[in-house]
């Protein structure tokens, strides 16, 4: 029997010094650095030493991770999701133990009614992985008391937007996430994310953005804008993708692009989910002119016309009918061309008859090899953009399928580089100097697996599947997922931005 069976976690009152030594493993750092073996040695939630196969150490607890790697635990550099109100197992059973929450520029859960107040919250209750809090835009707006629907800002609204920003920086906010796709994201104007950019690079944090297009003729400006906000600050890309390019030479072009924007001094990072369909809200298909606060009936009746020649044209342009597959209530597992056939209606009337706001799917809008480019590319992280309950396989399979498919079948990354791409880069680009690589003083968030055992269970009909392959994962030293499920134990923590 695999799995914990073959781990042999043992107590005994002969292995009395550290808390816990996990014997005989095969390390993956983090690093990228080759493969070795050793002992890894935990007291108080901390790793206090890596020694040598014929070095030996005493502990309270043992595991004997022989035939298995050890690894740090992945951190996830975007996240969905509340874990005070939802399990995370799908996270754990995939190896993460670090989410970044708040993001595509809403916050509302954590730093709505302040960040301090999530943080009390978180614990009391505890967390099952820890989290990187993230200040949404939309969320900041909010607190500034501006609508959703206003565009250029006052010089009092402005000043209220960065103190908003400020407060949340100062109650440890990581930096700032934008949504420039959806509202209020759409309508902010340069002079904003200008304002908002000052903050930004004054407290050395960080901008991470769902980008205002991602189509393939437009991502370059959207890079542009993002970049011009924060010129010599952090600056990084969520989910990087090209909608509509074509091909691993489309995604060079495009990390050549961001390189140069490196060399002229900003520091850009970026993120990807492995996966060729993307998963939004239906609103992505609609036009400007009719996302919230319009009022969309009566848009209806006075453009009615306009609006279905658009729906037509967006609908062909992103695959047709058959290249959206509906995520949510009561269409969830049905295709557009499905749900429109049982309403009995043309694909462009039943989407507007539904309504920007009528749910969310998954999108059949990118090319594999332009995606498998930018997985393997060395300067992006990888990233779920998902969450417990999304239709979507990224939110349960990321990165079982990261080292399933690119480095088991495709070959196409060594498993030190694919496990660095899942901890000691995502680490740097927030700033996180105690998780992300296995050494002396680092917390000891870990995972034991064998890699060949390694399995993306989910798919876009059953995405609910989790992950198998990861035989334990730990979180400050305890075990947060063994057996297959979560043990319950919650020793998460809510990470603080280093100074």
């Amino acid at each position: 029997m695999r799995l914990l069976a073959c781990l042999m976690l043992f107590s005994s009152a002969a292995f009395a010094d550290a808390d816990l030594v996990i014997e005989n493993a095969m390390i993956v750092d983090g690093t990228g650095a080759d493969a070795y073996p050793g002992h890894i040695v935990v007291e108080g939630g901390v790793i206090t030493a890596v020694l040598a196969p014929d070095e030996k150490a005493t502990a309270k607890q043992v595991i004997n991770a022989k035939g298995r790697v050890v690894a740090p635990g992945f951190i996830d550099l975007h996240s969905h999701g509340n874990p005070l109100t939802h399990s995370f197992e799908n996270f754990l059973a995939q190896g993460v133990t670090t989410v970044t929450l708040g993001m595509d520029g809403s916050s509302d859960s954590l730093t709505g009614d302040g960040l301090s107040a999530w943080r009390t919250k978180a614990a009391e209750k505890g967390l099952e992985l820890n989290v990187i809090p993230m200040s949404g835009h939309g969320t900041v707006r909010h607190k500034a008391g501006i609508d959703d629907g206003t565009r250029a800002l006052s010089n009092t609204q402005t000043a209220a937007l960065q103190q908003a920003l400020r407060d949340d920086l100062a109650a440890g906010s990581f930096g700032l996430s934008l949504g420039l796709e959806y509202v209020p994201g759409v309508y902010a104007e340069e002079a904003e994310m200008k304002a908002l950019g000052a903050v930004i690079e004054a407290e050395d944090a960080i901008i991470m953005s769902h980008m205002r297009s991602e189509d393939n003729a437009d991502v370059e400006d959207a890079i542009d804008e993002l970049v011009a906000m924060a010129p010599s600050g952090r600056v990084h890309i969520s989910h990087l993708k090209v909608v509509y390019g074509k091909g691993a030479a489309r995604a060079d072009e495009l990390l050549a692009f961001m390189e140069g924007k490196r060399t002229s001094g900003t520091r850009l990072s970026a993120d990807v989910y492995p996966y060729a369909a993307s998963f939004t809200g239906v609103g992505i298909i609609f036009p400007e002119w009719a996302l919230p606060p319009t009022d969309y009936k009566a848009l209806r009746e006075s453009r009615e016309d306009e609006l279905k020649a658009y729906l037509a044209t967006r609908i062909k342009k992103r695959g047709g009918p058959d290249a959206l597959l509906f995520g949510t209530a009561p269409y969830a597992g049905k295709t557009m061309a499905e749900a429109a056939r049982e309403a009995g209606k043309s694909p462009v009337d039943f989407m507007a008859d539904l309504g920007p706001t009528g749910g969310s799917a998954a999108h059949f809008v990118m090319d594999r090899a332009l995606v498998d480019k930018l997985v393997t590319a060395d300067e992006v992280a990888l990233s779920t953009d998902g969450s417990p309950t999304m239709r979507h396989p990224r939110g349960y399979g990321t990165y079982a399928r990261l080292i399933e498919y690119y480095v088991r079948e495709k070959g196409l990354m060594s498993l030190e580089t694919a496990i660095h791409k899942a901890t000691g880069l995502p680490a740097e680009i927030m700033q996180i100097e105690d998780r992300g690589i296995i050494k002396p003083g680092m917390t000891a968030d870990l995972i034991i697996f064998k890699p060949e055992q390694v399995h993306e269970e989910t798919n876009f009909t059953t995405p609910h599947k989790l992950a198998t392959g990861f035989d334990m994962v730990l979180v400050r030293g305890q075990s947060a997922f063994e057996h297959g499920k979560a043990t319950g134990k919650r020793t998460g923590k809510v990470l603080t931005k280093t100074p």
